[in-house]
């Protein structure tokens, strides 16, 4: 295989999430702390989750506390916990074809491992080798270079060995650090820019599941 380690973000990548659990979470939290804010479609959202990120988003632009902070990560995870995103279609077979291939799977993600694994069995997909969640010290988190240098020395993979399929800046700028072919998952939104950034910057976009479906079959058997 071209690339023996799959490397996945979760959100908007492996399950259809933002659009079902997290823009209303947040929707539902901002009525909450700041209910004179201006209203932010699901795009602004998608863009704000782009760039700067959430963590940016809500520190400089809502001016957040850190009180305020603490709060919404619990309300988040309160949502979460009881709702589960459904995977996209076609995803369970890709990681099933790639395991039964001998290949690894692991998950960079910003949510919780616990919510992860949970969305795997749910979902009735074969749980990843690792997973990097929000539960690491922020300095272990993407886009810092951390998980995919401890994914390649623990499987002793080259950075050309990993792919890593992503729907955010974030994991774009990890792997440009690190050296890892990136793949930019657009099947979760159609903002124009976030489109575009990915088209011209990363080593492949694919805007279907099925279009990556099709790379892997080419690139791995």
């Amino acid at each position: 295989m071209n690339y023996p380690c799959l490397v996945l973000d979760h959100d908007d990548t492996v399950v259809n999430s933002t659009a079902t659990i997290h823009y209303a979470s947040f929707l539902a939290f901002l009525k909450q702390v700041r209910p004179d804010a201006p209203h932010y479609s699901i795009d602004d959202y998608f863009r704000k989750n782009f760039d700067p990120g959430l963590f940016a988003f809500f520190r400089e632009e809502l001016g957040f506390t850190d009180d305020e902070m603490d709060e919404e990560f619990r309300f988040w995870q309160e949502f979460v916990r009881t709702r589960v995103p459904k995977a996209y279609d076609g995803i369970r077979e890709i990681l099933r074809r790639h395991r039964a291939n001998g290949g690894v799977i692991a998950v960079v993600s910003h949510s919780t491992k616990e919510s992860i694994e949970r969305d795997y069995r749910a979902n009735e997909l074969p749980m990843p080798d690792l997973i990097f969640g929000w539960e690491q010290p922020e300095e272990r988190r993407k886009p810092h270079p951390w998980p995919l240098d401890e994914i390649m020395r623990r499987f002793r993979f080259r950075p050309e060995q990993l792919l890593m399929v992503d729907d955010l800046k974030a994991g774009y700028d990890m792997c440009r650090v690190c050296g890892v072919p990136f793949a930019a998952a657009g099947w979760a939104n159609n903002v124009p820019e976030i489109e575009q950034f990915m088209r011209r910057n990363c080593n492949w976009y694919f805007k279907t599941v099925k279009e990556l479906d099709e790379f892997l079959q080419k690139e791995n058997g």
